[in-house]
């Protein structure tokens, strides 16, 4: 991003918190009860590479608002970028809230309370990026990937971005907080004998600049030559690596549904009744961190403005608790875990993840001895069933792996298996990375693999 560039994002802002204020105005004179905007701000640049050329580079600026509007508990919503529309956003969301009628589950919005400032979300030297910069970082991990013979990237791209969120509502809260992120991924292709060939690809996100990236292309293109010449996987019960990458998919369709109060609550959730029970092996703890340093999920406060804070979910294999927002936290008669997380001004709050950490106070590195299958990505995750935790994925750049042996690509196999039945009995390695709001180290596991 250039000086300049940063220079029209700070006048923007003082436009988009003016035009905040006026909003809020806007709903309660038209019959809000209870209202709240969410404004954001911001600025990005991408790179997108197809093969080893650059097919687009561009820079945009983004702005909106979006209003929630309560009338005897209902929430209505609006949104727009177009600040000339305001009263037609206001009238808008108080006619969708009276449209749906009462919600007596509601309690309120919530007031405001102290915060606390997280570190590692802002980096000044993602504020002046620009193209060419993301051009010369993408080139980078081109020429990481180049470093491989045998294999050429098939696509990737670079992209770094900064922006100020707000919050306001008519219960007193004025937040606002500026964020950085970056982010930079590669696919790469290797061709063996006949037709044969495999797929390796590798990222690297982060909310500061990270410039050298020619160990996101290397990573990419030898995970792709060294899955070539795949055997076939034996079918059996037999001990199973789950890269962090591998691991977080399945989480993410699976646990991470069932800690959520709103599933909690409409009983769409396998751990629905077992806060205080065993769920999972006596070693393991999981804990949603809103203010993780550095985390993707990292802020002062959550998507309604309620202060961040650290949450445990599994603590020595004990359940201990789920996610709240608001509303969710309301129903249950407890405070809000400050667990609303957004995609975006043009929609609503809804419970979610921050940072989730999975750890062990017994970690061990399962790659000095490992043996038995190491996997790294799955396909097929979001097939699982949230609610019994039953999925069937196939295995991704997987390998036989055993001490002093060279790793044995598999050419395929399918994994099976309920998740909470497995996180009763794992272990968890001392690889930690950050996979998204997720940071897990590998983790080791039974698992039923048919080869095919």
């Amino acid at each position: 991003m250039s000086a300049s560039g940063a220079k029209r994002i700070s006048g923007t802002s003082d436009e988009i918190w003016a035009s905040s204020q006026q909003l809020l105005k806007l709903a309660e004179k038209a019959g809000a009860q209870e209202a709240e905007v969410f404004g954001f701000v911001g600025r990005s640049t991408d790179v997108d590479l197809r093969k080893d050329e650059v097919e687009l580079a561009s820079e945009r600026l983004h702005r909106g608002l979006g209003l929630r509007a309560v009338v005897k508990g209902a929430v209505g919503f609006s949104s727009t970028n177009d600040f000339s529309q305001l009263q037609f956003v206001a009238e808008s969301a108080v006619r969708s809230a009276r449209a749906r009628g009462g919600d007596e589950a509601w309690r309120s919005l919530p007031g405001p309370k102290p915060v606390t400032r997280p570190e590692g979300i802002i980096d000044p030297a993602l504020k002046k990026m620009g193209p060419e910069d993301c051009l010369e970082m993408a080139e980078r991990m081109l020429s990481g990937c180049r470093e491989i013979s045998g294999a050429d990237p098939t696509s990737g791209g670079v992209s770094c971005s900064f922006g100020i969120e707000f919050i306001l509502n008519s219960h007193g809260i004025e937040r606002q907080e500026e964020g950085s992120a970056m982010h930079a991924s590669l696919e790469a292709v290797a061709r063996g004998p006949g037709d044969e060939n495999a797929t390796g690809n590798e990222f690297c996100t982060s909310r500061s600049l990270r410039p050298g990236l020619e160990s996101v292309g290397r990573t990419a293109a030898e995970m792709a030559r060294t899955s070539l010449g795949g055997i076939k996987a034996e079918t059996g019960t037999v001990n199973v690596l789950l890269k962090p990458i591998a691991f977080v998919d399945l989480m993410e369709y699976t646990f991470i549904p069932a800690i959520s109060s709103d599933n909690v609550q409409k009983g769409r959730s396998h751990l629905a009744s077992r806060v205080g029970q065993a769920v999972a092996s006596e070693c393991l703890s999981i804990v949603d961190d809103g203010l993780l340093p550095g985390g993707m999920g990292t802020s002062a406060f959550d998507g309604e403005g309620v202060p961040s804070q650290r949450t445990p979910v599994v603590e020595g294999g004990i359940l201990k608790g789920f996610l709240y927002d608001s509303y969710t936290a309301g129903k249950a008669g407890i405070s809000s875990t400050g667990s609303a997380v957004r995609v975006g001004y043009t929609d609503v709050p809804r419970v979610g993840i921050r940072n989730l950490v999975i750890s062990s106070r017994e970690p061990i590195d399962l790659l000095a001895e490992a043996k038995g299958i190491l996997v790294n990505g799955v396909i097929g995750a979001h097939t699982a069933n949230p609610i019994s935790g039953d999925f069937s994925v196939e295995a991704r750049n997987a390998f036989y792996v055993a001490p002093g042996e060279v790793p044995k690509p598999i050419r395929s196999a399918m994994l099976a298996g309920n998740m909470f039945e497995l996180l009763k009995d794992m272990m968890v390695g001392t690889d930690v990375r950050a996979i998204g709001p997720v940071v897990t180290p590998t983790i080791g596991l039974k698992m039923k693999v048919v080869g095919n």
